[in-house]
């Protein structure tokens, strides 16, 4: 008795695992997600830049976070993998346009012009040398600013192309690369 008891048991615990497998299994796929997000966004996957689909998991669930550019916003995207509900969306302003900053502010202007002039490396050159690192990468796909930190200039910024994300720091008197990493997506 103990026993078809036991078998009894294991049958039910064995269906309901199959069972409920089968509901969370359904996943949307990467494309789909990209789907939605570009829709959502009202543009196509050909009038972005910057694109990455990556997989997570939120809170237990399986998700897609989609992050691309379109002129001067970056959008960002949490897909749901069972069912393409979005999860959240946001838009961002970056200012840039094809690399070129736009400001807003006089003063902040005056101080770039002035950082500027203090580096031996223009911005464009800077952008270059990222951008050789990357085959295939353009213009379009590269963020970047001069910052000083640490008692030198340097130009910080990323380069997001074929779903790899390249970080990168480099000396604008020099050239010299001072950090370089890649993080596939």
């Amino acid at each position: 008795m103990k026993r078809r008891m036991f078998l009894g048991c294991m049958a039910v615990l064995a269906a309901a695992a199959v069972a409920g497998c089968g509901a969370g299994g359904n996943d949307i796929g990467s494309d789909e997600a990209q789907r939605i997000a570009l829709e959502d966004a009202g543009t196509t996957e050909d009038e972005v830049t910057r694109l990455r689909v990556s997989q997570d998991s939120d809170d237990g669930r399986k998700v897609y976070e989609i992050q691309f550019s379109l002129d001067v916003t970056d959008y960002e995207y949490e897909i749901q993998a069972s069912d393409g509900t979005i999860l959240s969306s946001d838009r961002e302003e970056t200012g840039t346009a094809q690399g070129n900053t736009q400001t807003d502010d006089g003063a902040q202007n005056s101080q770039n012009t002035q950082n500027t002039q203090q580096v031996a490396l223009s911005e464009a050159d800077a952008r270059a040398l990222a951008l050789e690192r990357v085959p295939g990468a353009g213009e379009q796909d590269v963020r970047m600013e001069l910052d000083y930190d640490d008692g030198q200039y340097k130009y910080e910024g990323d380069i997001i192309y074929n779903n790899i994300e390249y970080d990168f720091e480099i000396d604008a008197n020099t050239g010299t690369f001072l950090e370089w990493s890649e993080e596939r997506r």
